[in-house]
């Protein structure tokens, strides 16, 4: 299996990139996984110009990396307990997940995914979402492999 998670931010975090790195050394016992951070010049000019011309930029940069099972990270999609997260995993090979920026996505975009999910009726900054979803996919992927984590 390989997931990729992808994520729009402008700058990094020492800190969160190591709880990212920590949690990718325990994912890799059970999957390949990549952490996709992307932002460039086109997203920044569009975010600056308001919510349409993020959102469009969002899907420019997203939509080639529909490939695979796909998973919308949306605070409109469904609210999943750790065990329903866990079925994500069961059936596919390569599974993507995709976290907006801050204008969240087009809902053509989000029309294109096999799953939308929300991780809470909260709003996270992105990278508290990058790390609860990184333990959720740890946590998936312990439940599938009957490994004591999740209890």
């Amino acid at each position: 299996m390989k997931i990729k998670v992808f994520s729009i931010e402008k700058s990094s975090n020492k800190l969160v990139e190591e709880i990212v790195k920590e949690y990718k050394k325990m994912i890799s016992k059970y999957s390949n996984i990549e952490d996709v951070t992307l932002f460039n010049k086109q997203i920044a000019q569009a975010q600056n110009r308001g919510e349409v011309e993020a959102k469009a930029s969002y899907t420019k940069i997203y939509e080639p990396r529909l490939q695979g099972y796909n998973v919308v990270l949306d605070v409109k999609g469904d609210e999943l307990d750790s065990f329903e997260f866990s079925r994500i995993f069961e059936n596919h090979i390569n599974i993507n997940f995709f976290i907006a920026g801050a204008y969240g996505f087009e809902k053509s975009f989000i029309d294109k995914a096999q799953k939308v999910i929300s991780l809470s009726k909260l709003t996270f900054a992105h990278k508290i979402a990058k790390i609860v979803l990184f333990e959720q996919i740890y946590r998936g992927l312990c439940i599938k492999s009957n490994h004591p984590y999740h209890k």
